[in-house]
């Protein structure tokens, strides 16, 4: 139990409210980790896995109604409509105070309350952030005793001080019709209601690290961002950082654990994070950048050995598998996995299954949460309390069309434009249709908890006070050729694209200037070892003058949604690539592309 007057009281609160059976302060400890997962099971929200071929490994089944994030039932509470902007809920927060309030009287009556106290970012880091989430999920508490430092580590961050994050969660009783997920960002304060799926129940993963710790960043002159942090080093022991933002299940997790091909021998990629990454100036003047978080949540389908060799040596022990397959021999199986389906399975609902059922197996947004000390290529520099210097930064998505493989902005300024207006075919991370093309700025569309017009101010205003801006460049894994299938390798040979990346950081690699930006010619890529043929090279960095044009004035239409909140620079931007593509147009070159 902590010493802290504030967080007391505020237990004390909850527990008044919410009405539990048994209260339990949680310590982080081994032997606290054995006695709740020991229970888990004998109440059956866990499953134990093949302990020889899975050590420590076990299997969580949720409600089918509770797979994924529910963005249509995310709010932000803050004081000002306004203040929330056009992407995201508003709800009032007396509003939602009196609606939440409602629900969570009694709601853990003949449930146990435990108290989860858990610090964001490296202990002892004075950038770090404590918050206490309050639940009654024992999965909760498992996965985010994984997924952040918890327990006394937390409160000895914190010591006396009520600066600290109030997470309140209950799975009420999961009906869709009583879910919310409310953050307060006037108070620190994040309830949720009705839901046990992972960015919904485990608040310090998106509801702090993002959308709070998106507010408290622009009031203290930081960036949290939904992005991985990966370092690379050359062959002569360089080693330069890179952050990404990419939309979730577009392939983050890939990148931060990148295998380099072949034909890269002497190179090594190391893992900083996956998912998020805290952003400041340093003393340099360089962009620094902290992971926050101690876990992997990731995707599960479509992990393999081929893809990702390093996360599937990650998760081959001590992992909690969310919505997966089981086998007969109770290991764990999912689309897109090295071996084949074995007859005799389980979907994730626990069904029989087998490949003529008509539905995959496991759940597409099927999940592993593992800690990230497993990973074998986990940076040394991965909690540095000081983050690491960031060299580039990619924003990317899942665009069949009309996106090159990789550009190049002019400046900070276009590179926050090229942010600001990125879309992404929508995947099965959230509730809703698949493939929908959408605006996901910075991929932070979901987890801005303020008006992303001031968010885009902000970031504008970083790259002023910023001496050594990182470059930042737009990527696409995803472009497609006219029968529907991915012209790039990607995976290991994303390296290519990022060694090309590094040397345009250091004033070198071949590039030619489009409306769009700096774009590589066709052989500045290198393409050793690959079957990649000069009309397919040419293909994938191809720009289309018409569909440049109509992306524009999509663009100006988002743009328009903010009002006069937008910034200018932004609209400067909008109108230099109009303008850009029109000189292009009437120049008539190539036939009507670039």
């Amino acid at each position: 139990m902590s010493s802290n007057t504030a967080v007391k009281r505020w237990v004390e609160e909850i527990t008044t409210l919410c009405q539990p059976d048994k209260v339990i302060w949680c310590d982080g400890s081994d032997t606290e980790r054995e006695r709740l997962t020991k229970e888990a099971v004998q109440r059956g929200e866990l499953l134990p896995l093949n302990q020889e071929k899975l050590p420590g490994c076990y299997l969580h089944r949720s409600h089918p109604s509770d797979v994924a994030r529910t963005e249509h039932l995310t709010f932000i509470c803050s004081e000002k409509q306004e203040d929330a902007g056009p992407t995201n809920n508003w709800m009032a927060p007396a509003e939602a105070r009196d609606k939440l309030t409602k629900l969570f009287r009694g709601a853990m009556r003949g449930r146990t309350l435990y108290v989860v106290p858990f610090l964001m970012g490296p202990a002892g880091s004075r950038f770090s952030k404590v918050g206490i989430e309050i639940t009654d999920s024992i999965y909760v508490v498992l996965n985010m005793r994984i997924m952040t430092r918890m327990g006394q580590t937390a409160l000895d961050h914190l010591g006396e001080s009520d600066d600290f994050t109030r997470c309140l969660h209950s799975l009420g009783d999961l009906s869709p019709e009583r879910r919310f997920i409310c953050h307060f960002p006037e108070d620190n304060t994040v309830w949720s209601v009705g839901s046990g799926y992972g960015g919904n129940a485990l608040l310090g993963k998106k509801c702090l690290a993002l959308r709070l710790a998106s507010v408290l960043g622009h009031k203290e002159g930081w960036l949290a961002e939904h992005m991985l942090i990966l370092g690379l080093q050359n062959p002569a022991g360089e080693i330069h950082y890179i952050a990404g933002a990419f939309p979730s299940a577009c392939g983050k997790t890939n990148l931060a654990m990148l295998v380099p091909p072949a034909a890269y021998k002497g190179w090594k990629a190391w893992c900083i994070g996956d998912d998020i990454a805290w952003l400041r100036i340093g003393s340099d003047g360089r962009l620094w950048a902290v992971n926050p978080e101690a876990g992997f949540f990731g995707v599960v389908p479509g992990t393999s050995s081929k893809t990702n060799s390093n996360a599937m040596a990650t998760i081959s022990r001590n992992t909690i598998y969310t919505n997966v397959a089981l086998r007969p021999d109770n290991t764990v199986w999912w689309e897109g996995h090295d071996d084949p389906p074995a007859s005799g399975m389980l979907d994730w609902q626990g069904r029989p299954w087998s490949p003529d059922s008509g539905e995959k197996a496991a759940h597409p947004n099927s999940r592993f949460t593992v800690p990230t000390t497993q990973c074998p290529t986990i940076s040394p520099e991965w909690e540095n309390a000081n983050g690491v210097p960031i060299s580039a930064i990619l924003f990317g998505a899942r665009r069949q069309h009309s996106v090159p493989l990789v550009f190049e902005s002019r400046d900070w300024q276009h590179g926050t434009f090229l942010g600001a207006t990125l879309t992404s075919e929508t995947t099965a991370a959230i509730t809703g249709k698949v493939g929908v093309v959408r605006n996901d700025s910075m991929a932070m569309r979901p987890f801005c908890g303020y008006n992303m017009a001031d968010y885009w101010q902000h970031w504008l205003d970083i790259g002023r006070k910023l001496p050594q801006p990182p470059k930042i460049f737009r990527v696409n894994w995803f472009r497609a050729d006219a029968n529907g299938k991915f012209m790039w390798p990607g995976f290991s040979d994303n390296l290519r694209v990022l060694e090309w990346i590094l040397k345009r950081c250091a004033g070198r690699g071949e590039a030619q200037e489009t409306p769009i930006g700096y774009v590589p010619t066709v052989n500045a890529i290198n393409r050793a070892g690959l079957n990649l043929s000069d009309s397919i090279m040419a293909q994938l960095l191809r720009v289309d003058q018409n569909e440049w044009a109509e992306a524009a004035d999509e663009q100006h239409k988002y743009f328009t949604t903010f009002g006069g909140r937008l910034p200018k620079g932004l609209w400067e931007e909008q109108e230099a690539l109009k303008a850009g593509l029109r000189a292009t147009a009437n120049a008539k070159v190539g036939a009507g592309s670039l």
